[in-house]
């Protein structure tokens, strides 16, 4: 048996194996936000979201397929949670029921083990049975529908009383009957169990049926080699059964942890959308496009991580675009452009991994990876400087880029100056738009933006941060020409309360030389950037 809740036709598996540049995005999207308000507290599902939203779903069949067993989920809430809980119950007396310990390799005790956790797993697998029978006719899912008929069909009542006979006969009250065969030195080999012969019926038959000729030894009562080397004799006549009984527990134990676990993603879902709901924050199922069809339109898109840590009434922004391949982002310090990028990185994550979107209506082209570069702090063992840490982390970047990724850069390569980060910042959108590569990127050096600007390329699209002329945010980001300036000496105000001076900065500095050349990486990378200082 299968669940395919998270698949149609694979197993979902959960481990720790993160791909790099998930790792990233988890650190520069605050998806440990989200991750919490998913998982609710529970560490088990804290680690099925995170491999979850690890790996993107490409297909949109695929997409479309976990959105529906959602909305069966959210249409069928407390069903949902019944079933999961039964399941955690179950598997949460697996190390009270089945625990081998040092007669693991006794035959006697594994078959013990194996038929009493087995006649437990039997309760709970009916209830699921009965979950299954009352609720078929609420989901309309194809995996939900799929999973229910799948256990009523397995789970029916000949199959169940079958097992139940069985593990009845398996307890063996009246002993066991092993055939053997004489070996070198009269050793007994080839040891067989046998099914005992049916007792007749009616006692008068019985009464005067002439039973088959045995033998009898008898045990003296404290004769402990004797008793050592039966139960050695019983052991080898249910070495087979005993290993049968096993496998079959762990297929069902299998079973049980996957169901689990795929479950686990949905529970989860439910969890977020409550918290979300007690926020007023609007959900809605994407509408995913095939890549390399260039679309990205959405009404009223939140950034959940921020809804979830933050008590204040939450912008939403609003955007639509066709066959545009380039955003660039711009506009007043604080005014909203981090928090819509980071908003944008977690409506493709959840997109992609079969989720809702906090928005009133999504929908954007899939991308194969998602990657992001975010400016980051000193280096604190001072092996490098900030700029050679982020051209380090473009370079691995690029390795890992094909066509049709998407890269979210906050802040690029403002570790150096406005003219040469300018020149650093053109060389990478523009290798990266000529290899069909998708990004976003959010930008306080107004040279490269103005200049790009200029340019007038019919795949690009400028976004400015609104402030209004008091200089008040109002974190809206909105279509318009960059501006060359950020508007830093509102916030000098803010916090000083007196007209700004702004200090000459660039004294001292050593000239920056900038050249770039084309090359494929690894993984078809696009474009790699050398820099020297003199």
């Amino acid at each position: 048996m299968n669940a395919y809740l998270m698949y149609k036709d694979n197993d979902f598996i959960v481990d720790d194996n993160i791909p790099e540049n998930i790792k990233f995005a988890m650190k520069d999207l605050e998806l440990a936000v989200l991750f919490h308000a998913l998982s609710d507290g529970d560490d088990f599902l804290y680690s099925v979201v995170r491999k979850a939203c690890s790996v993107l779903l490409s297909g949109i069949p695929d997409i479309e397929y976990r959105q529906a067993i959602l909305r069966d989920c959210l249409y069928n809430e407390d069903v949902i949670r019944t079933f999961y809980n039964v399941v955690v119950e179950c598997l949460q007396m697996e190390k009270e029921k089945l625990h081998y310990g040092v007669f693991g390799h006794y035959p006697s005790a594994v078959l013990h083990q194996s038929l009493s956790f087995t006649q437990f797993l039997m309760i709970y697998l009916q209830k699921i049975k009965i979950i299954a029978q009352e609720n078929i006719h609420h989901v309309e899912s194809p995996g939900m529908v799929r999973l229910f008929s799948m256990l009523i069909q397995e789970l029916n009542d000949d199959y169940m009383s079958t097992i139940e006979r069985h593990l009845k006969q398996m307890t063996f009250k009246k002993g066991v009957l092993i055939s053997a065969r004489l070996g070198q030195g009269n050793q007994g080999k080839d040891y067989v169990l046998r099914r005992p012969n049916p007792p007749q019926k009616g006692w008068f038959r019985r009464l005067w049926t002439k039973r088959p000729a045995h033998y009898t030894v008898q045990l003296a009562a404290r004769d402990e080699n004797g008793f050592r080397a039966l139960s050695d004799l019983k052991d080898e006549g249910l070495v087979l059964i005993a290993n049968a009984m096993a496998q079959s527990t762990a297929h069902l134990l299998n079973f049980l942890k996957s169901l689990r676990a795929e479950l686990g993603f949905y529970i989860s879902c439910l969890n977020l959308a409550q918290a979300l709901n007690k926020r007023n924050i609007p959900l809605c199922f994407p509408v995913p496009i095939y890549q390399r069809e260039r679309h990205h339109v959405f009404e009223a898109l939140f950034d959940p991580c921020l809804a979830l840590t933050s008590d204040r009434e939450i912008v939403s922004n609003t955007l639509r675009t066709d066959n545009k391949n380039t955003f660039i982002i711009t506009g007043a310090n604080q005014g909203g452009k981090s928090t819509f990028l980071r908003s944008i990185g977690l409506a493709q994550i959840m997109m992609q991994t079969g989720m809702f979107v906090s928005a009133e209506c999504y929908s954007a082209d899939l991308c194969r990876q998602i990657f992001t570069h975010y400016k980051c702090e000193e280096d604190s063992h001072m092996v490098s400087g900030k700029l050679d840490e982020e051209l380090r982390r473009m370079s691995d970047i690029v390795d890992a880029l094909q066509r049709d990724d998407l890269v979210l850069f906050n802040e690029s390569f403002s570790a150096t100056n406005s003219r040469e980060g300018a020149e650093i910042i053109r060389g990478v959108v523009t290798a990266l738009a000529e290899s069909n590569v998708k990004l976003f990127f959010v930008t306080h050096t107004a040279e490269f933006a103005c200049s790009f600007y200029q340019e007038d390329r019919q795949d690009t699209v400028y976004l400015c941060a609104e402030r209004r002329d008091d200089g008040e945010r109002t974190y809206k980001i909105a279509e318009g020409m960059p501006l060359d300036i950020s508007y830093g000496e509102d916030l000098y105000r803010d916090v000083f309360d007196a007209s700004p001076r702004i200090p000459e900065y660039g004294r001292g500095f050593r000239a920056l030389t900038f050249s770039e050349s084309r090359f494929t990486g690894k993984n078809g990378g696009i474009a790699k950037f050398i820099f020297n200082t003199h």
